[in-house]
């Protein structure tokens, strides 16, 4: 339903807990919890807006929010549940 994404370390792990999954990998989600997951990850994002990721807050460049980085997430996510798809990673 949608193209591969990446993402690494803490950001990818600290996304999976937002969407209210273990930070275990490989997982999955089965098509029917991807919406839940995806308004979790959304409320959550939502609630933390301008966050920073942990390690970005204290370098003198600036860094790029979670938001931001959530979404192509959340575009996979929405794609996944329009197309009653499950999600998986490793």
């Amino acid at each position: 339903a949608y193209a591969d994404i990446t993402l690494f370390g803490d950001i990818g792990l600290a996304m999976l807990k937002m969407m209210g999954h273990s930070a275990t990998v490989s997982g999955a989600i089965l098509a029917d919890d991807v919406p839940l997951a995806l308004n979790r990850l959304t409320a959550t994002i939502a609630k933390n807006k301008d966050s920073l990721p942990k390690e970005h807050v204290d370098q003198e460049e600036p860094g790029v929010s979670m938001a931001h980085r959530a979404l192509p997430l959340i575009e996979l996510l929405t794609a996944a549940a329009k197309s009653k798809c499950n999600v998986m990673w490793d």
